[in-house]
């Protein structure tokens, strides 16, 4: 499995952000490849630190695009899909997560690092109809804080960067689920606000 890393990290490197726009394609829809995006970043932003911005754009815009294979998978083939795919105890878990924290479900497993699932709230997004831009939204926020943060890590303590990630990830991960609840949080009270007070004026 290490071999087939390193060469799908030399593989990505070599052709710059679009190998990287692939390769997170490919670990959010087909293929399972654990915290490769990570270091993809990492280790291309170190190589060229300007190009921080682009890189992080390339691997939420792959991600993204990935997920949306799952999301329209999920509407397309529903829940048997998703039980043969991943248990009935599981799915029955996931779904009820799915139901009670909404978008918030896809967006905070889209920050965790693995083991974490992911990929099954994607996937009941999808079986639930779940709005295409909400959807969308929910995992740019997501993937591009995650992707974002790393790449500013990478400029900020270069090669260091790695190990800081290695360490820490589940501690900066956990504070970048914080920061998408806050702030989903604070977008539903404030478009609760503004229909009460659209309300009031009629």
């Amino acid at each position: 499995m290490s071999r087939i890393v390193n060469w799908v990290q030399a593989f990505a490197v070599s052709i710059g952000g679009s190998g990287l726009f692939f390769i997170a394609f490919l670990d959010s829809s087909f293929l399972s490849l654990p915290e490769i995006n990570d270091l993809l970043v990492v280790t291309m932003v170190i190589q060229n630190k300007d190009l921080m911005a682009y890189y992080a754009l390339m691997a939420t815009l792959g991600s993204t695009a990935g997920c949306l294979v799952l999301y329209f998978v999920g509407r397309k083939g529903g829940k048997e899909l998703i039980r043969r795919r991943f248990g009935g105890e599981r799915l029955e878990r996931a779904m009820a997560l799915s139901k009670r924290y909404g978008v918030l479900a896809v967006a905070i497993p889209a920050i965790l690092p693995p083991p974490a699932p992911f990929k099954i709230f994607v996937l009941l997004a999808g079986v639930a109809h779940v709005p295409i831009l909400q959807f969308v939204s929910a995992i740019v926020a997501a993937r591009g804080l995650r992707y974002f943060g790393e790449g500013w890590l990478a400029v900020r303590y270069g090669d260091q960067a790695l190990t800081l990630i290695e360490e820490n990830s589940r501690i900066l991960s956990f504070g970048l689920a914080v920061v998408v609840v806050v702030g989903v949080m604070s977008y539903v009270f404030w478009i609760s606000r503004r229909r009460a007070s659209g309300l009031n004026e009629i």
